[in-house]
């Protein structure tokens, strides 16, 4: 999947929103060019980096510009930003070959950035798994999970301050399983993990720093790629990438939580047979009150971002 490279495309419906959001952070890759629909890599390739702009600003500012690892390969959400904004975290799915630099070769690179020095700066750079991909941050601050695609595992990062720590990784199917994101449940005591491979939901359960396959899978469509949960806990959002035919398969599920029991109902069709020929829906966000779920086309994006909040987060 391919994420927008221009942060005006994806700062409302393909990030997690916040209400009253003061930064965005924007992971751009310049490695790889669209060419006639190909992912390609340019002549003269200019170095990744992450934009972080003070949405506080009328315009909003850009604040700096941070040579980190980044990648177009993964959902919107291979950005997170740690709920007191003290850090962001990108992830980077691939890389140029070093043995041929016109081709890509998978990465497994985790940047940790601090937003609170002057300028912002990459204060680390870690090991996930090949493919990583979507992260999250739990909202004590104290765990991090990576999906990484290309491996059918889920890293594991327990976090003190703004340091990072390797805690191990979960194996949830083989290497064509494809986990694309992983979200935490508002307690911290369960996760979802997206696998667009082969077409599952995978929960996880967390006790403290601990972080297990709870060896139970739900169904939400055709590769679940992009998933979302509601400040509640009640709702998860899934975005289904389907077949990208333009059939029924391409549309938004919603996962409802009640208690301990899980239901699954399809809500919103996204995508109407013969309209949009092989879009795929890649995401979508929950509006504060879960009134609104928006979604845009996988076709139109490039680059992750994420936007924060110190009054309140969805």
């Amino acid at each position: 999947m391919l994420r927008q490279a221009t942060l005006a495309l994806v700062v409302l419906p393909l990030i997690s929103l916040a209400v009253h959001a003061e930064l965005a952070v924007s992971a751009q890759d310049g490695k790889q060019v669209l060419v006639d629909g190909v992912p390609t890599v340019p002549d003269s390739p200019v170095a990744d980096y992450v934009a972080i702009f003070d949405l506080g600003s009328n315009p909003p500012k850009l604040m700096a510009e941070v040579p980190a690892p980044t990648s177009v390969v993964g959902p919107p959400q291979s950005v997170a930003v740690a709920p007191d904004e003290s850090f962001a975290l990108v992830t980077s799915a691939n890389a140029i070959d070093p043995a041929d630099p016109k081709k890509v070769t998978l990465n497994d690179k985790l940047t940790v950035i601090d937003l609170q020095s002057s300028p912002p700066q990459a204060t680390a750079t870690l090991t996930a798994g090949k493919g990583a991909a979507g992260v999250s941050i739990n909202r004590a601050g104290k765990l991090a999970l990576v999906a990484n695609r290309s491996e059918g595992t889920v890293s594991v990062f327990t976090i003190d301050g703004k340091t990072l720590t390797p805690a191990g990784k979960i194996e949830l199917g083989d290497d064509k399983s494809g986990p694309s994101h992983v979200v935490f449940s508002p307690d911290g005591k369960t996760a979802l993990v997206s696998r667009d491979g082969d077409s599952k939901i995978s929960v996880l359960s967390v006790d403290g720093g601990k972080v297990t396959y709870a060896k139970r899978d739900l169904s939400a469509g055709v590769r679940p790629y992009s998933i979302e949960m509601s400040a509640s806990g009640e709702v998860a959002v899934v975005g289904n990438a389907g077949t990208g035919s333009g059939d029924a398969d391409d549309l938004i599920a919603y996962i409802a939580e009640t208690a301990q029991l899980m239901q699954q109902q399809v809500v919103e069709r996204l995508v109407d047979r013969g309209d949009v020929g092989d879009l795929q829906l890649a995401h979508a966000t929950l509006s504060p009150t879960l009134g609104i779920a928006q979604s845009r086309p996988a076709a139109m994006e490039r680059s992750g971002c994420a936007i924060t909040s110190r009054r309140a987060r969805v």
